[in-house]
């Protein structure tokens, strides 16, 4: 007993001389692939403020590079900025208003009074803070304190989508129910709609005396006397869906919306009042345009997609200013040689030469807003899946596409897949088609599959070729396709998001039901979930590399080391966790994100790192010695953890310089075990530290070479 006191006492000493390195493995961001949707934009000075779905972004330097400036708030759900002074306030999805006095470097809650935390516009008049929210409990409510406190006015229970101020005069635009007019600061309101057609009133501007309504469907309206009447406005306007609106000088914009089975979007200039408009959309490779903001003599355009657009002509050309502005949802990786292919939401495709850097190609493709969602490589042939507009192929790396659609008669695709010289697609509601590589026709092989089947992953496991469905679950076709065969026992999940084959084993990932795997060829299906209960059930995507197989998931990223027995959690340093896709490239996994694009890892810090030895929930956080000890050159450490907790498993020399960090993760209870391989250091006594929270332990280990 002495001697473990005087041992225990010795390692103290030895751990105060000890230096610890910063946290050094995980995720990080590549620089895209750029763009996003954007839905609100606001200038102050020479600020600029861009609201996604998945963050707040400020650029000092019109557009050049952007910053997300999220710190304090609760939703990164921004759906409308406002400016007063030196005050930024942005009204957030389901969290309220939020108030920042030093240009979004921190932000606080202001919320006292507000009702309904759903916050589509905010408008600014004199010291009078306006908030327009959704119906439920709401509609426009007042704050006169910089929004200490909010109050509603008597404009209730309606969806405000727009807030514009006239001099003294307040105009809310709402959804079915058109614009409201107050006087008073909210006081009292008055429906001002003689010569609305329609009542769904998506923004609106002012112009000198004049009042510019945007609506859904029906253009632009405009008023010369304070909403007493309105006149359409739509003289050369060949899109009517009307999103945003803005002034500069004696120019009015007009953002635009594509419409369904109509015209297609962009922007449009009027220079007398609306009387007439221009298309001016050259060089916006996104023509949803939500968002619209002058800063000075400059003009920026918020899309869907494609992220911020540039003009300093008035429209005449448009230029992406998206640097540091990665906000894309990122549907479909795929590799071919050292090129890594994105496909996105709204911004087509893009294609990465050297892990990071991003470029559109986009040549041949159907139009600018496409909707990518799987890919597939044979060769040279590089093909495209297009949510609505088929199968497009590419033999020069991205460099041009051509449609491959003959016979296809449903384009929505859904997943891709090659078999030999046979390539499948499979749609939304309309089973799977079959082609030869070079896409000369197609023929809908579905026999056996239910008549509208949404089929979300194709994989191929020798002859044998499986899809997976949405609510059908999985079938098996052993003859190209031809035909189909129901393979569901024991999945107890049947809504199929993705599909694996690692050697002989079958991976289907669920909704909900996380992952299932068969060793049969889908006869039986077994839930192996362990590690993954409680948490990352909705499994987005799958990736293998040799023996490992990695998960996508609602919640982050998982590796399973033993054909799913157990799932490691490997997502440090993810700032969004809702994994979409993933590939393997080189030394590297990457991840495609819903709204924040790709993300890359080395496979050496997460492969090599750590092992989830047992099911059984440990009773004690415990470090065990490692084994071989002495040992050349690499040896096993083994430790667990009691309840979920970020940890650190690292290695130093008898100096306290740091020489290998293990394991940096956040890890769920269980027995762990990560292997050191001392090949590059020198013979001698090393100490391996544990840090799990509040626990702390260090043991000794000799490398004898």
């Amino acid at each position: 007993m002495k001697r473990k006191f005087l041992l225990t006492v010795v390692l103290a000493c030895v751990l105060l001389m000890l230096h610890i390195s910063p946290l050094n493995a995980q995720w990080t961001q590549t620089n895209g692939p750029n763009g996003g949707e954007v839905i609100c934009l606001a200038a102050s000075g020479t600020n600029l403020y861009a609201g996604t779905r998945f963050g707040l972004y400020l650029s000092t330097n019109n557009g050049t590079t952007w910053t997300a400036i999220n710190s304090g708030l609760a939703s990164t759900y921004i759906l409308s900025i406002a400016v007063s002074g030196s005050n930024i306030f942005v009204g957030t999805w389901g969290f309220g208003v939020f108030l920042s006095t030093n240009n979004g470097t921190s932000w606080t809650a202001v919320n006292s009074g507000l009702n309904n935390p759903f916050v589509y516009s905010l408008a600014v008049s004199g010291t009078n803070i306006f908030a327009g929210t959704s119906a439920t409990s709401g509609g426009v409510f007042l704050s006169t304190n910089n929004g200490t406190n909010w109050t509603l006015t008597n404009l209730v229970d309606v969806n405000v989508n727009t807030i514009a101020v006239s001099g003294t005069n307040i105009f809310a635009g709402t959804l079915f129910h058109g614009i409201f007019l107050s006087t008073n600061n909210g006081t009292s309101w008055t429906e001002v709609n003689s010569g609305l057609i329609s009542m769904d009133i998506y923004s609106l501007a002012v112009l000198g005396t004049h009042i510019i309504a945007g609506t859904h469907g029906d253009g632009v309206f405009l008023s010369t006397n304070n909403g007493t009447s309105w006149a359409q406005v739509n003289s050369g306007l060949t899109n009517h869906n009307v999103e945003s609106l803005a002034v500069s000088g004696t120019n009015l914009f007009a953002g635009t919306h594509s419409m369904a089975g109509g015209s297609v979007g962009g922007v449009f200039l009027s220079t007398n009042n609306g009387t007439n408009w221009t298309e001016v959309s050259s060089g916006l490779t996104s023509t949803n345009v939500p968002a619209l903001a002058v800063l000075g003599t400059n003009l920026f355009a918020g899309t869907e997609g494609g992220g911020v657009f540039f003009s300093t002509n008035n429209g005449t050309s448009w230029t992406a200013v998206n640097s540091g502005f990665p906000n894309t949802r990122v549907y479909a990786l795929a590799v071919s040689g050292t090129n890594l292919f994105a496909g996105t939401y709204g911004g087509g495709v893009f294609l990465s030469t050297n892990n990071t850097e991003w470029a559109a190609i986009n040549s041949g493709l159907p139009d600018p807003n496409i909707v990518v969602y799987a890919f597939a490589v044979s060769g040279i042939h590089i093909f495209a899946g297009i949510y609505d507009k088929g199968v497009y192929r590419s033999t020069d790396n991205g460099t041009t596409w051509d449609s491959l659609n003959t016979g296809l008669t449903n384009k929505y695709i859904q997943c891709l897949a090659i078999s030999d010289t046979n390539l499948f697609v499979g749609t939304f509601s309309g089973g799977i088609f079959r082609s030869s590589i070079n896409g000369t026709s197609w023929t809908k092989v579905s026999s056996g599959l239910p008549d509208w089947a949404f089929v979300n992953a194709i994989a191929v496991s020798g002859t044998n070729l499986f899809a997976g469905t949405s609510y059908d679950g999985v079938f098996l076709s052993t003859d190209n396709g031809t035909n189909w065969t129901a393979v569901n026992s024991g999945l107890t999940n049947t809504d199929v998001n993705s599909l694996a084959v690692l050697g002989t084993n079958l991976f289907a990932g669920t909704s909900y039901g996380g992952v299932f795997l068969s060793t049969d060829n889908g006869t039986n299906w077994t839930e192996v979930n362990n590690g993954l209960i409680g948490m990352n059930l909705v499994v987005l995507s799958f990736a293998v590399s040799g023996t490992n197989l990695f998960a996508g998931t609602e919640d982050g990223v998982l590796l399973s080391t033993n054909n799913g027995t157990n799932w490691t959690e490997v997502s440090s340093g993810l700032t969004n966790t809702r994994i979409i896709a993933l590939a393997v490239s080189g030394t590297n996994l990457f991840a495609g994100t819903w709204g924040s694009g790709t993300w890359s890892r080395p496979l050496s810090e997460i492969i090599t790192s750590i092992h989830n030895t047992s099911s059984e929930l440990p009773s004690e956080f415990l470090l065990r010695q490692n084994y071989p000890n002495p040992f050349n050159p690499t040896t096993t450490i083994k430790f667990q953890i009691t309840i979920s907790k970020f940890v650190k498993l690292s290695v130093f020399d008898m100096l306290g310089h740091e020489v290998a960090t293990l394991m940096n993760d956040q890890l769920k209870p269980g027995m762990y075990e990560v292997e050191w391989d001392g090949t590059g250091c020198s013979s001698g006594t090393y100490y391996y530290k544990l840090f799990a929270g509040d626990y702390v332990e260090t043991k000794k280990m000799i490398l004898m070479k």
